[in-house]
């Protein structure tokens, strides 16, 4: 595995780290009692750390490194559009070769009438275009009071003060304000946590018709769009019953409501298919896409966006974009990893082969006394941490608690694993083989083992 060799001892970057970078989404104050772990290199879906540590990343990075990490291909088609065209913006009627081709691929690669792509360098991005551009759309066509976006709880669309409020994330909206007016939500599609005595079936269906209540207490004609992920990833990888999505496309179609599916984790061969619309069977009006369209190698978004939108907002000035959009090398190694994607097979791989064996053995893990369900849709799953599996109980600790302890045990065990609350979640590299598979989930019921016991002897083993 490729690594660097002459940095600085491990200690002294990480005061450093501690003392002059803010990380995203932790305490920064935990930066000075214990230092983060150092990443140097990385090969295939195996991480190293400064202290010659080799870490299986079970996330991806950030659910975004598909093709896995350390393919040249992709360090060289960088390399070539900086020595040809480092930048140029897509503005003032300009374009460039890297922006036409990738637009025309993902043209390509969308289902149904989704045929053009407004790039943003993230989803948060995107998601704030989409938030402007629905509402452009229903103005041009004569209808300014169709403003809201309806969103769901613990649904996660970017952390930025127009995404952060699409989000359902109360956490997020705890600081700075949010969410903006004309953002609304409805509960979520958890059966696990939420369904209480209901069936699956029925829990779908009750959780899909609060979409329609809420658009009969606002009234239709205020309503611009409803925003969801195919399958919630931040928010733990929540995985609706199959009633859900038919009745939410009913409601959008009957009622003239705009219907944007958040692809920036479900995109490009996570869930067995390019996107997870295509495996769920949803007609989405624009998709939002990141992550995965560069496999994490460069910053780029974009909303895929339908002939009828497209058409209404490309006859008026639509007074939005960034610096970034369309940028040459970002679309010229988005580029590449898509041809890798569809040259190797890795698509259809997930959908045939690993995937499924990833799903067999991820749900083996049900079988742990910890585990209340393992659920798990082509290459991302979750396990459901309880007390007490029959009642489907919660900890009567404050959640996260017991997923931060488990969390700690898979970090020890060379295993990067995420907790959202008390749900362990993957989202591995698609590249992963069985072997590695095997190794991933070997690990993983170790550290429920270890973090089991950690949970009883710290007294927390009681349902709340």
């Amino acid at each position: 595995m490729p690594q660097i060799t002459n940095h600085l001892p491990t200690a002294e970057l990480q005061a450093l780290d501690a003392a002059h970078h803010m990380h995203p989404f932790s305490t920064q104050a935990d930066f000075q009692k214990r230092g983060a772990r150092v990443i140097t290199s990385a090969s295939g879906v195996m991480l190293r750390d400064s202290e010659g540590e080799e870490i299986l990343d079970a996330m991806a990075g950030l659910w975004c490194v598909n093709i896995g990490y350390g393919r040249d291909e992709l360090a060289e088609a960088a390399a070539r559009q900086i020595r040809e065209l480092p930048f140029y913006n897509t503005f003032f009627q300009t374009t460039h070769v890297p922006v036409i081709a990738l637009s025309a691929r993902l043209a390509e690669l969308a289902p149904g009438s989704l045929n053009h792509v407004f790039f943003a360098s993230s989803g948060s991005e995107a998601n704030d275009t989409n938030l402007r551009m629905v509402r452009t759309y229903w103005a041009e066509k004569g209808k300014p009071n169709k403003q809201i976006v309806i969103s769901r709880w613990n649904a996660y669309h970017g952390s930025s003060v127009g995404s952060g409020s699409l989000g359902g994330m109360k956490g997020i909206h705890a600081q700075g304000g949010l969410p903006i007016p004309g953002i609304e939500h409805i509960d979520q599609p958890n059966w696990w946590a939420e369904g209480g005595d209901l069936s699956p079936e029925a829990f779908g269906l009750e959780r899909a018709r609060q979409l329609e209540a809420k658009i009969d207490e606002l009234g239709e004609e205020n309503i611009a769009a409803f925003i969801a992920e195919p399958v919630q990833g931040a928010g733990g990888v929540i995985i609706a019953p199959d009633s859900y999505w038919p009745e939410v496309m009913r409601i959008c179609r009957e009622r003239d409501i705009l219907f944007i599916a958040d692809e920036v984790i479900c995109g490009f061969g996570r869930t067995g298919n390019w996107f997870g619309s295509q495996t769920l069977d949803l007609t989405p009006d624009i998709m939002t896409i990141a992550k995965g369209l560069s496999s994490g190698y460069q910053p780029i978004g974009g909303s895929i966006v339908s002939d009828e939108i497209a058409a209404v907002i490309g006859a008026c000035e639509f007074n939005h974009g960034y610096t970034y959009s369309g940028h040459p090398v970002a679309c010229a190694v988005a580029l590449e990893n898509l041809r890798i994607l569809d040259e190797e097979k890795i698509v259809e791989r997930v959908r045939d082969d690993t995937g499924p064996y990833l799903q067999e053995k991820f749900r083996s893990l049900a079988d742990h006394p910890m585990v209340g369900e393992a659920s798990i849709i082509g290459m991302m799953g979750s396990l459901a941490l309880t007390p007490d599996v029959s009642a489907r109980a919660p900890f009567a600790a404050d959640a996260g608690t017991v997923g931060y302890m488990v969390r700690e045990r898979c970090f020890a065990n060379n295993l990067i694993m995420r907790h959202v609350a008390d749900r362990m979640i993957i989202s591995p590299p698609l590249v992963i083989t069985r072997g590695e598979i095997d190794v991933l989930i070997e690990r993983a019921w170790k550290s429920l083992d270890k973090g089991m016991a950690d949970v009883k002897d710290a007294g927390l083993w009681v349902a709340g």
